[in-house]
Parts: C-alpha cells; structure tokens; sequence
C-alpha cells in the first residue's frame, strides 16, 4: 500500500471518530443533567475527551506529515508522537479525572434525579454510532495486520501509527464505557441506591486511565527512539545478507522516524573480492529490494566495513541499539 493512502486511511478513520464524538457528547451532556446521573455525565466528559483527543490526533497526523527540510533531514514524523502523547495526556486529566471523582462525590452523597428513560435512549443511540466508528478502525486495523502478515493483536501493539491505536481503543473503551454506565443506571433504578451510578462512574475513570497509560507509554517509547519490530528487523538482515557481494551484516541499526518512515543502517562486510562498482551496485539493489517491499523505509544508509580481527566466519555480532524488545512478533 503507498504511503499516502495509509495516510489518509488514518486521516478519514480520525474524522469519522470525531464527528461521532462530537455527537455523542452532547447527547451525552443533556441526558447527564436532566437525569442527574454520575455515569452518564462521566460518559460525557469521556466524549468530550475523545473528542479532543481526536483534534489532537487529527494536527499529530498533519503536522508529522511535513517534509524533510535543512533543520529538520529526517522529517517532521516524531511530531506526530508529541501530539499523540498530549492527547494520552487530556484523557487522563479530563475523562480519567472528572470520571473518578464525579463517582466517589456520587457514592458519598447519593444525589440522582431519577429520570432514567433518556439516559437509556441516548446510551442506546450512543452505542449505535460508537460501532459504526470503531468498525471503521478494525477495518483498517485487519487490512494492515493482513499486509505485516501478523495478527490484529500484534499488529496494535508494535504498530508505530499511535493515531489508529488511539482511535481503536478509545472507540473500543467507549463502547465499554457505554455499557457500565447502563448497568450503574439499571441498577441504581431496580435498588433505590445510587451506589451503583458512582460506582459506574468510577469504573469508566479507571478504564480511562487504562487507556491513557497505555497510549503514553507507547508514544514515549516512540519519542525516545525505538526499534522497528523483531521480525521485520530480521527479515530486513536476511534481505541484506542475501546480496551479491554480502559477506556478512557486522551491526544492523533501526528506528521508528514516523508512523510511516523507518530508517535502516548496517555495517556490511563486503567480500574480499569485491570492487567499488560491484559494492555500489550492491547498495542501489539494496535499496531498491527493500523499498519495494517496505516502502516505509525512507532511508537506508550501509556503511562497508572489514572484517575484524579474530572473527572468522562466527556471524554477525548482536545489535547494539536494541536491548529488550516486544515479543509481539518474535
């Protein structure tokens, strides 16, 4: 798939989630107040925050998108990581934040109005457009595992395009959400006791910062610099060293520049025989394998190296940048 239409695979996946938010916060707001309900007004602070979120995610996928320019070589991609991690951020403090607190002020003073019918109806339309959203997401999410050639659970957990697992899992602790805040509303009407509304609420908070921790984490590991998966780093080694001219990979290097940029570097051990056309001929067919089979790969720098002494034929050392790496796809 090119890299534009992934782009704007991404682009339309956040629109549509937050329209549907958008939507769904006022209705959400309107039922909160009118029934006095902690976990229908929690549920709109939760789409308030998604929505926002989606704003976030929206200016993390324009502004990563720049080109390279003189200041900035490799590209604007770890920009979309800022903004993504600040939209991680307005999660945890606006939806986490008001959710858990509206749900203990709840539990301790036990105030609801008891008009439970429009919370049901806007829970249920709610639910409605949530589905349509995250359908969308798990689409895009099944159509990209299909072309790593891993699972969907895989996939969302090494991908490096923040944006989509944010949408996916937002929409996914939406639909969540939407249901405990039903089940705290049904209970506290057969019970009598409010209990259960805060009760409700609090959960939705805690879901929330689950969600929140998770996309921070992922950003951050992003942001400081991580290594495209194992899988694909091997695949990226056996394509190298299975070139004319390729002895040996001495130290294969790789990171994430963006959600669809990589960059690739080896010191590659030339055969002995070798001249400079034949190594450069080598370099061009490098690049051309691996691009076409990646596109993602923006740059790809080989650096010819000797052999070292005392190495022999051992193979490749073991790279230097890596240190623990996500099992997802070992």
């Amino acid at each position: 798939m090119a890299q534009p239409e992934v782009k704007s695979e991404s682009v339309g996946t956040v629109v549509v989630a937050g329209a549907a938010n958008l939507a769904i916060a006022g209705a959400k707001l309107v039922a909160g107040l009118i029934s006095g309900s902690a976990a229908m007004l929690s549920e709109a602070a939760h789409s308030v925050a998604d929505t926002t979120t989606e704003v976030l995610l929206f200016m993390a996928l324009r502004r990563g998108a720049r080109r390279a320019d003189a200041r900035h070589p490799f590209g604007y991609g770890k920009e979309s990581y800022v903004w993504a991690f600040f939209a991680a951020l307005f999660t945890f403090v606006a939806g986490a934040g008001f959710a858990i607190t509206h749900g203990v002020t709840t539990i301790l003073v036990h105030e609801h109005s008891g008009n439970f019918l429009v919370s049901y109806v806007v829970l249920a339309v709610s639910f409605a457009i949530e589905s349509v959203s995250l359908t969308r997401a798990v689409r895009q999410v099944r159509r990209e595992s299909r072309r790593w050639r891993t699972t969907p659970r895989r996939y969302l957990r090494l991908t490096a395009d923040t944006t989509l697992k944010a949408v996916f899992l937002e929409d996914s602790a939406a639909l969540i959400g939407l249901l405990l805040a039903g089940a705290g509303v049904g209970l506290s009407e057969l019970t009598g006791d409010e209990l259960w509304d805060g009760i409700a609420s609090v959960l939705i908070g805690l879901l929330l910062l689950t969600v929140a921790a998770t996309l921070a984490y992922s950003n951050l590991s992003l942001l400081v610099g991580r290594a495209v998966p194992e899988r694909l780093r091997r695949e990226i080694e056996h394509a190298l060293a299975g070139l004319p001219e390729v002895q040996r990979i001495d130290t294969l290097l790789t990171m994430q520049l963006g959600p669809m940029d990589m960059l690739v570097a080896a010191k590659v051990d030339f055969r002995d025989e070798a001249t400079g056309a034949a190594i450069e001929a080598t370099a061009d067919e490098a690049e051309r394998r691996l691009r076409e089979r990646y596109p993602e790969i923006r740059y790809l720098f080989l650096d010819p190296t000797g052999s070292l002494p005392g190495r022999g034929e051992r193979g490749p050392e073991p790279p230097l940048q890596d240190g623990p790496m996500d099992p997802g796809l070992r």
